[in-house]
């Protein structure tokens, strides 16, 4: 909604009474001209507000507190992040799978780079089995029914020069937490 001076001006003396005023009237003009002057500022006001209402239109401090409002602390501003890169991971970050070990490897590889190893140690595929063509060890490790709801990552700090210096450990881990569920207990071990 644009809105100026002018065209406020008319319409304010538009809603006046024609015989009460003559058709030149300088100080009635001046005095509706401050009236229609601040109502511009409050519609541009307005104008800036009603784009903060979505994560799309959004920017500054508002697309920081779009992203609190969905993620808590998990998902803040890198140093130096430009609103149209943070709004792209705002909105990545909305739509993301959760709760899967697919989830997990495709939340770090976009926040690193790098696919993680993930070993879960209730999980066949992971340590094997006796039968004609597993044994314990050629799956990649032991199992053990002990650990439910439990499992091992190694994820990996970026070497490409896009994420290094902006990816910090804290952010990792916050990426993993983000996309497991509740009751889950992701074991992590962070290496370059």
């Amino acid at each position: 909604m644009s809105i100026d001076i002018a065209g406020l001006l008319g319409r304010l003396k538009s809603v006046l009474p024609a015989r009460w005023f003559a058709d030149s009237s300088p100080v009635l003009d001046a005095v509706l001209a401050g009236i229609a002057s601040a109502w511009v500022e409050v519609f541009s006001l307005l104008d800036g507000v009603d784009a903060q209402k979505r994560v799309g239109t959004a920017n500054g401090i508002f697309l920081d507190i779009a992203s609190v409002d969905y993620f808590g602390p998990a998902l803040t501003r890198r140093v130096a992040e430009v609103d149209v890169a943070y709004r792209a991971r705002i909105q990545q970050n909305l739509v993301r799978p959760r709760a899967t070990r697919a989830s997990v490897v495709q939340a770090l590889q976009d926040l690193t780079g790098r696919p993680p190893v993930i070993f879960e140690p209730r999980n066949p595929a992971d340590t094997g089995g006796y039968n004609a063509n597993m044994g314990y060890g050629l799956a990649g490790g032991y199992g053990s029914m002990t650990m439910p709801y439990q499992f091992l990552v190694q994820a990996y700090r970026p070497n490409n020069s896009e994420f290094q210096g902006n990816i910090s450990d804290t952010e990792i881990y916050a990426g993993i937490a983000a996309v497991v569920p509740t009751t889950t207990i992701a074991w992590t071990n962070i290496s370059n």
